[in-house]
């Protein structure tokens, strides 16, 4: 038989109890501020925020600077494998090294490749740099890839190209006046070489515009149309009155 001991008199089972040992201090901490002390909910439970803040996370590291031995072999790296011209900034994003760096390693690299003799070049063109044959080899390179190949633009393609180049923007019946026949069949083969692109519409006629490309820049070595040479060595005499003619 057990003895059912009766609680002390001074103690009302009604009443809130203070709670002893480590529970005590937990709770307490979660009243007085919460989340304050960071020990709400025990061990394996994340710190909450006070006044619902975030924490704040530090900032990434910057990218350590590389060496003008490391920033060469990985520009020269990129160079390779690029199908079209890249530029500077983007070179600088990729390699995460300041923009100023970039250009002046890049003219050195140039340099360094024309002073060695090697077979290619590394050239500006198309607003970025690219690695191109040297033109001296042009026969040799012609020659491996086109392997007997045509892949030379017609006469009335070129013609239609030149318009394009040094009268852009321009519509197609203002080609077709220039040449003096229907250009229709010559625009859709250049543009679906890239050489020629739509650019929008006229304002009065609504006819569609059309531009060189950047592919069409870099064929010809060009940073920008600004670079092709000028007309004037190469019109006739009586170049006002074919002018007026095509008016």
């Amino acid at each position: 038989m057990v003895a059912t001991v009766p609680p002390p008199a001074s103690e009302d089972l009604g009443s809130e109890l203070p709670l002893r040992g480590p529970e005590s201090s937990t709770i307490a901490g979660e009243t007085d501020e919460a989340g304050a002390t960071g020990e709400v909910g025990g061990a394996g439970v994340p710190p909450r925020a006070v006044g619902g803040r975030r924490r704040v996370t530090a900032a990434p590291e910057p990218a350590p600077e590389l060496s003008d031995r490391e920033l060469r072999g990985a520009l020269e790296a990129i160079l390779l494998v690029v199908d079209e011209p890249v530029s500077e900034l983007v070179l600088a994003q990729v390699l995460e090294q300041p923009a100023e760096r970039i250009g002046p390693m890049l003219d050195e690299i140039a340099a360094g490749y024309t002073a060695a003799g090697h077979g290619f070049e590394l050239r500006r063109a198309a607003g970025g740099w690219r690695l191109y044959t040297r033109p001296e080899y042009a026969t040799y390179v012609e020659r491996f890839v086109l392997d007997g190949q045509s892949v030379r633009l017609t006469q009335a393609a070129l013609e239609t190209l030149a318009v394009v180049a040094y009268k852009q923007p321009v519509t197609r019946s203002r080609i077709s006046a220039i040449r003096g026949v229907n250009c229709d069949g010559v625009i859709r083969t250049l543009v679906t070489r890239g050489l020629v692109e739509e650019c929008g519409t006229e304002t009065d006629s609504g006819a569609f515009l059309y531009r060189t490309t950047t592919l069409f820049l870099e064929k010809l070595g060009l940073n920008t149309v600004d670079e092709l040479p000028p007309l004037a060595p190469f019109l006739p005499d009586d170049v006002e009155e074919l002018a007026d003619a095509t008016r």
